[in-house]
């Protein structure tokens, strides 16, 4: 098996014309230094070196093999600075922008956790159901559900298999039954939210039979979907909206999901930047870990639905 700190030596070797000069620099006795090099060519099984009582030159096999031993070391450097940079302390702002119930109920505590281990760090939390302009604001990220219409912003994914989900109180089914059908929806009161200065009230579903969009009313709109899921909640009407959002309500019981997970609307979640080059040592760690708290809080509720008899 070749040794890595053989190698070194061999190159170091070659560098400075000798061992006993190689074993200076790497402080090492030169003992050591020509015995390394002794073990790499057994390894190898070859000689490295044309040796003779006053002089020392690299051998055919030798030249032929100190390319790829150079190409060795210097990945070897490469992986030690790379652990060296990320145990820099990560420092200075961090501005962010996201979606207002992901980011009160979700990322706020996430950022509570993820600055007590970056103590370095400032953060500047903006939540806002309106589209962030990552151009024109002072902002290093953004938080965003769906697909980007933007093909010049660099997309990170958090998550990519979450759905929206259409769900109500237990209160709200008890007083007006639970829709069995996705145009049952027409009948019910369904609490819209405004994303980007438009009403979310075409509901998209992709059933067997084919995709479906139900054009849905009812009695409450609001800038702010955490007051819709508040209002739905409190058992005023059904919302259609972020899975991801929605998890601790339907396992505490306060939701219940009424159509299956894989008939809705697909809403992927993504950590989006400018461009490459602001894509700082920070939102690398950011974007780490949050990808990690939005899988383990998928995987803790399954997918469900109680419209087992799903239809068009």
């Amino acid at each position: 098996m070749i040794r890595l700190d053989d190698v070194q030596i061999f190159v170091h070797t070659v560098d400075y014309g000798s061992f006993s000069e190689a074993a200076r620099q790497l402080n090492i006795a030169p003992a050591h230094a020509s015995a390394s090099v002794q073990r790499l060519e057994k390894a190898l099984d070859t000689r490295l070196f044309t040796r003779s009582t006053r002089s020392m030159q690299l051998s055919e096999a030798g030249e032929r093999y100190l390319p790829h031993a150079r190409v060795m070391i210097g990945a070897l450097e490469q992986g030690e600075q790379a652990l060296a940079n990320g145990r820099v302390a990560l420092s200075g702002p961090l501005r962010l922008s996201a979606p207002s119930d992901f980011g009160r109920n979700l990322l706020l505590p996430w950022l509570d956790e993820f600055q007590h281990l970056h103590p370095g760090l400032s953060l500047h939390v903006k939540m806002s159901d309106r589209a962030a302009d990552l151009i024109r604001q002072p902002l290093d990220a953004v938080v965003r559900y769906g697909t980007l219409p933007d093909s010049s912003l660099l997309a990170l994914k958090l998550v990519e298999n979450n759905r929206r989900a259409v769900c109500a109180a237990p209160s709200y089914i008890e007083r007006h039954g639970a829709p069995t059908r996705v145009d049952d929806l027409r009948r019910h009161n369904c609490l819209r939210y405004v994303w980007s200065e438009q009403i979310h009230e075409r509901w998209r579903f992709s059933p067997p039979g084919g995709e479906r969009t139900v054009a849905v009313t009812g009695n409450r709109i609001s800038d702010d979907a955490d007051a819709v899921r508040r209002w739905a909640i409190a058992g005023e009407g059904i919302v259609y909206k972020s899975r991801l959002d929605l998890i601790d309500d339907l396992q505490a019981g306060r939701l219940v999901e009424l159509f299956p997970s894989e008939y809705c609307e697909p809403a992927p979640l993504h950590l989006i930047c400018a461009h490459r080059a602001q894509l700082t040592p920070a939102l690398n760690e950011l974007h780490a870990f949050l990808r990690e708290r939005c899988a383990a809080l998928l995987a803790s509720y399954p997918l469900g639905g109680i419209g087992a008899g799903f239809a068009n």
